[in-house]
């Protein structure tokens, strides 16, 4: 089966838990739900996209801070986040990169359908985009092109 790439929506904050966690990183998607991380498989990139730096917040970070590879694996419960929530995961090796605005690359996304009304897509939480915006994306956050096999 083809790699596939995708787009993860989260706050920067939850973005980055999941990129700095060690041994290894991890993704989590629509607050935990098990059934979007079924789409997603071992070799198929993922870049999070922060609309803004907190869950909720209004400061309008809207910034690619992350990007990795998923890792072989079926989703997991992680019990370790506190009052009672248990998300499901997957295990992603983050590349090394650089967060970066999403503003100078809207003219040039090809999953970005209308420009005046670009954010609507990332309201999905995640969705799958192109090799060619993947590799605009990561080129723009400077990414380890070799670690993402790109």
């Amino acid at each position: 089966m083809a790699q596939r790439n995708w787009i993860a929506v989260a706050s920067a904050e939850h973005a980055r838990r999941g990129r700095d966690h060690k041994p290894l990183g991890f993704m989590q998607v629509g607050h935990g739900k098990l059934g979007p991380l079924k789409r997603v498989a071992a070799g198929d990139r993922v870049a999070y996209y922060a609309p803004a730096t907190v869950f909720g917040g209004t400061d309008r970070l809207q910034s690619f801070v992350s990007i990795g590879i998923v890792q072989p694996g079926a989703p997991y419960e992680a019990d370790n986040m506190g009052n009672g929530f248990v998300p499901c995961r997957l295990d992603v090796a983050y590349a090394a990169s650089h967060e970066t605005p999403i503003a100078p690359l809207l003219a040039q996304l090809a999953f970005i359908e209308n420009p005046k009304q670009w954010g609507y897509k990332f309201r999905f939480g995640l969705f799958d985009v192109s090799d060619a915006d993947m590799m605009l994306i990561a080129r723009a956050m400077k990414a380890d092109l070799k670690a993402l096999a790109l």
